[in-house]
């Protein structure tokens, strides 16, 4: 099976109506655990290791609760739980707390992508919003900064694992703060660093009263600046969010997407255009972006022929990792399907090096007049 195109056809062979019995675990971990993994859609903020934030809390004395296991509850999704976004959302507030500081920012983004490698991920792009780390003095620059510290901390002790980051910019702060975003992730872009740096630019946050025609501006500022371009889109709107995504900022990728099922001629336009979809399976259910029992929308994907990528979103929110996820869709595409999935997926990475910088950013720099429009 040489590419989503062949996977389309099993899809159509395979998919069914409602949510099949899972597979023995024991077993399945077995199967999916060699894989080499590609994860191009992870939260720093909800993918803190537990053990990691509780330490950090007893350290700086900020833990609200007396012991780890009540500190979970505060972090991890809870079975009662599912299916309501503002509920998902609820477990962001902690960690904030203790990635106010450089140090502690750096340190926690080595610790998610020492749990990625545990996973056999070897191409990891983490996702992180600045703006949310400012509060006790750091600049835009500085937070950015930190990540990248903790990212290639990590490609020390794990040499083969390529990694990138994406800052986001969240739309309920609007379009001016993501203007702003979109020239500070520029000024720590890839072309500007010998090992890790900015690969892409992303918004995020509440779609609802926040269209993406709106962030015109900032995405076409990152683009000048060699960034690629993903957007949250269609998780907790329908399939018009979606179309603006493409069809005004030009993205190539859309995390989420599950509304575009309810809408054939736009699953035409993306498998026409490549557009990948970064489907995050358990996230979906628990936020309500898919109801519980339905389908997940990524066998639809398939089926038409659309690029997808098999995402975690947030690995300590959603009790998950990049062996769970694998294992969840093995009831309808087997071992050798899935590192299909892979494989390809890595081709829509935004890592893609000519002398360690990204060759849509190398063109800007070849030309510092082109480079500098929309970033004054």
């Amino acid at each position: 099976m040489g590419s989503f195109a062949g996977l389309s056809v099993l899809a159509r062979e395979r998919k069914g109506e409602g949510v099949k019995p899972q597979p023995k675990k024991l077993a399945l971990a077995q199967d999916v655990s060699q894989i080499e993994k590609v994860e191009l859609h992870q939260h720093v903020d909800g993918s803190i290791p537990v053990d990691v934030t509780w330490k950090l809390m007893r350290k700086h004395g900020l833990n609200p609760v007396e012991t780890k296991k009540e500190m979970e509850k505060l972090l991890v999704l809870q079975e009662g739980e599912e299916g309501a976004l503002l509920k998902y959302l609820d477990k962001f507030h902690y960690p904030q707390w203790i990635t106010q500081f450089y140090g502690n920012i750096s340190h926690v983004v080595e610790a998610i992508v020492a749990e990625a490698y545990e996973n056999n991920v070897r191409l990891l792009e983490l996702r992180y919003a600045p703006i949310i780390h400012t509060f006790a003095g750091l600049t835009l620059r500085q937070t950015i900064s930190s990540v990248l510290t903790g990212i290639n901390k990590a490609k020390d002790r794990f040499p083969t694992m390529e990694a990138g980051l994406i800052v986001i910019a969240m739309r309920h702060q609007g379009p001016h703060i993501a203007k702003i975003l979109a020239r500070q992730a520029i000024s720590e872009g890839q072309a500007l660093h010998n090992r890790t740096g900015v690969i892409g630019f992303d918004i995020a946050g509440a779609e609802r009263g926040n269209p993406a025609r709106l962030f015109e501006e900032s995405y076409e500022i990152a683009r000048r600046g060699g960034l690629h371009l993903t957007i949250h889109a269609g998780e907790d709107e329908g399939p018009q969010a979606i179309w603006e995504a493409v069809d005004v900022l030009g993205v190539k990728r859309i995390g989420h997407g599950c509304s575009a099922i309810q809408d054939k001629t736009l699953l035409k336009r993306l498998a026409r255009d490549k557009v990948m979809i970064e489907c995050c399976y358990t996230s979906n259910y628990q936020t309500g972006a898919v109801k519980l029992g339905e389908p997940h929308p990524i066998l639809t994907f398939l089926e038409y022929g659309i690029p997808v990528s098999i995402c975690t979103d947030n690995t300590t929110v959603s009790a998950t990792s990049q062996n769970k996820e694998n294992e969840k869709l093995l009831p309808w595409l087997n071992e050798a399907e899935l590192a299909q999935i892979h494989k390809e997926s890595k081709k829509y990475s935004f890592i893609h090096h000519e002398n360690g910088r990204p060759r849509a950013a190398l063109t800007q720099i070849k030309n510092p007049g082109k480079r500098r429009l929309g970033l004054v």
